[in-house]
């Protein structure tokens, strides 16, 4: 060995040792050390995510033989958004996924844009059969090359079916079913089997109102009605509809809910999903004065505070002993979608929630929760019976749980005109604080020191907030904490905020800071998952 070579391995080891003699007494930079990549750092663990490239909007979602199915946008050869494909993943109970082939690929029509799948389970549309149905797609194409011409009439409605259980697919060779009547915004159809009037129905987002759409057999589509041009909040073109009809708990009551969403427009910037409740005669969708009222009042109704839930719809063919109404969202936002620091991929689902309509003193609200299934996975289960809050007190830290999983559940007595606020934090000095102030009446979620924020000047230039409608001195909350996601369900999911962040380090404690008065948290309920 030439002495040249002794000296650069001495240098080496030397380099090293310095190096960690460094990091042992704290003297390098957060940006000098990565433990993880970013990958390991921000990949979920309790939400869907495709193991390569872009995803956006969920898609073509229905259930079929003990299977859910979930498409999604998705382009496969970049971390941006592309020519669109449908992405498709499958689970037996929502939470855990299995990511399938490709489902839908662009060709000479254009790009295959957001859309909905039905089970044809009497065959309506002869494509298959009684005794092996059809499930049926329909999804907006998109002519790249047209719209850059400056026509507008570059989008049109089309439909496949698959007759292997929505494995492969078959484009209809009449496309399309349903051309572009000359509206630049004309897109993403939803559709439903309306049991009550006996007909398929789809919902089409149209510039700046739905229309709905009215069929016997998914292929042949009349223009029943619109709605909304003078509803909800505008300013930008709706998307991705979803309409159905919901039984208003506690009575025998039937209502039918709207979901609208927009780009931009939402309660706290860029994008998010409004809603509608009324009623529908097969043909045409009003609502009520109560709900026009709350409209006047509030100017729009959201399915989720948060920045982070967009273009959300539900699943069909969910059985009739189920009778659920399963809501799935996707976990990002225009303003920065494109932005985030991950690298191989970009774009999650939310966690799976239930939807319920309830009534309250003549009010329609659309609530959600996290999906039952996801019970299944606790693992471990800390109880806590009562905590007198009156100082600045660790709920819990990594000590006992790993922060990442989590599923928090508790009572909030005591309240009065005071800001309570909720932090978890790192020893990175990142920190999400949420909470309560109901001095301002709100709700609110502040993620600007918790992670890397330079990506976007949008994504944590103020705190996000949501109205507090009723008074209250105890209230009901749960947390669902993730690698790089805060889902938090206030008043048994009455509000809802979804807030994605990308710390530099895992978050470490959960703690909730002294009031003026002090108060209490009671029925503590800390889950542990067990997910990957």
């Amino acid at each position: 060995m030439t002495n040249l070579s002794k000296i650069k391995i001495l240098n080496a080891i030397f380099f090293f040792l310095l190096m960690a003699l460094m990091i042992s007494c704290g003297s390098t930079k957060k940006s000098d050390v990565k433990i993880l990549t970013n990958e390991e750092l921000y990949r979920p663990n309790l939400h869907f995510t495709p193991k390569s490239g872009w995803m956006n909007d969920p898609n073509g979602m229905f259930f079929y033989k003990g299977l859910y199915h979930l498409s999604y946008q998705y382009y496969p050869n970049d971390n941006v958004w592309g020519p669109m494909h449908w992405g498709h993943a499958t689970s037996k109970d929502m939470i855990a996924w299995k990511e399938e082939k490709i489902a839908l690929y662009p060709d000479e029509m254009g790009y295959i844009f957001s859309g909905s799948s039905v089970v044809d389970v009497n065959n309506t549309s002869g494509f298959g059969s009684l005794k092996n149905p059809p499930i049926v797609a329909m999804f907006t194409y998109h002519d790249a090359v047209k719209a850059k011409t400056g026509a507008i009439d570059f989008q049109s409605q089309a439909i496949a079916y698959s007759l292997d259980e929505g494995i492969t697919w078959t484009k209809y060779k009449n496309n399309p079913v349903i051309k572009n009547p000359n509206i630049k915004d004309f897109r993403d159809p939803k559709m439903t089997w309306d049991a009550i009037h006996n007909q398929w129905i789809m919902v089409l987002a149209a510039d700046v109102e739905t229309q709905i759409y009215r069929s016997s057999n998914l292929i042949d589509w009349e223009l029943a009605s619109g709605f909304g041009k003078n509803l909800g909040v505008h300013g930008a073109p709706w998307e991705c509809p979803d309409f159905f009809p919901i039984k208003v708990e506690g009575s025998n009551e039937m209502k039918w809910v709207l979901l609208q969403s927009i780009n931009p427009g939402g309660p706290n910037g860029g994008s998010a999903t409004q809603y509608f409740v009324g009623d529908f005669d097969g043909k045409t969708f009003s609502i009520g004065d109560s709900f026009a009222q709350d409209l006047n009042k509030y100017g729009a109704l959201w399915v989720d505070y948060g920045k982070d839930n967009y273009a959300g719809v539900t699943w069909s063919n969910v059985p009739d002993a189920d009778g659920r109404k399963l809501f799935i969202g996707w976990m990002s936002n225009w303003q920065y979608a494109d932005k985030v620091p991950t690298k191989n991929w970009r774009g999650s689902t939310t966690i799976p929630r239930e939807l319920k309509l309830i009534n309250i003193d003549g009010h329609y609200r659309i609530v959600s929760q996290p999906v039952k299934e996801l019970e299944k996975y606790i693992s471990n289960t800390i109880k806590k019976e009562l905590l007198a809050i009156d100082k600045t007190t660790v709920i819990v830290d990594k000590s006992t749980v790993d922060m990442a999983k989590l599923d928090i559940r508790f009572t909030m007595n005591g309240l009065k005109d005071d800001n309570y606020n909720f932090i978890l934090s790192n020893a990175a000095n990142n920190a999400v604080h949420f909470g309560i102030n109901k001095k301002e009446k709100i709700f609110y979620m502040d993620r600007k020191k918790a992670s890397e924020t330079t990506f976007s000047d949008e994504f944590a230039n103020k705190m996000s907030t949501a109205p507090i409608t009723s008074d209250f001195n105890s209230i009901e909350v749960r947390i669902l904490i993730d690698k790089t996601s805060i889902e938090v369900f206030y008043d048994n999911g009455k509000t809802v905020m979804t807030e994605i962040y990308f710390s530099d380090a895992p978050m470490e404690s959960f703690s909730i800071a002294k009031a003026n008065a002090d108060f209490e948290l009671k029925n503590i309920t800390i889950n542990q998952l067990k997910i990957k």
